[in-house]
């Protein structure tokens, strides 16, 4: 199963490909960011930011996708601006016909590193350990896809999981 995750945004969209046997034996196949410049006018951004997603899902074919939920922090007008791009990324994959499923970021934590609360450093070094990476992923919001896709590998293998499948 080919997985892509993405960590939304609109500036800046981190994703991550992996591919996963369902037994815990997952590899990392690419990594990278899709950008939009920041002098475009906001609407034409996210046209960008949904032109570009929809190549990387034809390039990349994905079987699934997993993206993160927003979390709202202190700045509310970022976090309108993310909720956009984010409405943006899930139109691109569901048009692609590729499903979706959502994770919160204690939802990533917890299946990556195991604890809820995990620091970022934490996530992203226990990222490259789990897929014999010789360094974190760069910038931030690709190690971010990274782990929002390996959460999803993860929770594919869990019993609950394999029991629906039964």
């Amino acid at each position: 199963m080919r997985i892509l995750g993405i960590d939304p945004g609109y500036a800046t969209t981190g994703f991550g490909l992996l591919e996963s046997d369902g037994h815990g034996n997952d590899r990392l196949l690419r990594y990278g960011v899709v950008t939009t410049p920041p002098e475009l006018p906001f609407p034409r951004r996210l046209e960008i930011l949904f032109d570009d997603l929809t190549e990387l899902v034809t390039v990349t074919k994905p079987d699934v996708s997993a993206v993160e939920e927003l979390f709202w922090g202190h700045n509310i007008t970022t976090g309108i601006g993310v909720s956009h791009g984010r409405g943006v990324i899930l139109l691109a994959l569901t048009k692609a016909g590729i499903p979706v499923f959502e994770y919160t970021p204690m939802q990533v934590k917890q299946a990556v590193v195991g604890y809820g609360k995990a620091e970022k450093r934490q996530v992203m070094d226990m990222t490259r350990r789990l897929l014999h990476m010789e360094k974190v992923a760069r910038p931030d919001d690709a190690a971010d896809a990274i782990a929002i896709a390996l959460c999803h590998a993860r929770s594919q293998t869990s019993m609950l999981a394999r029991l629906k499948q039964e």
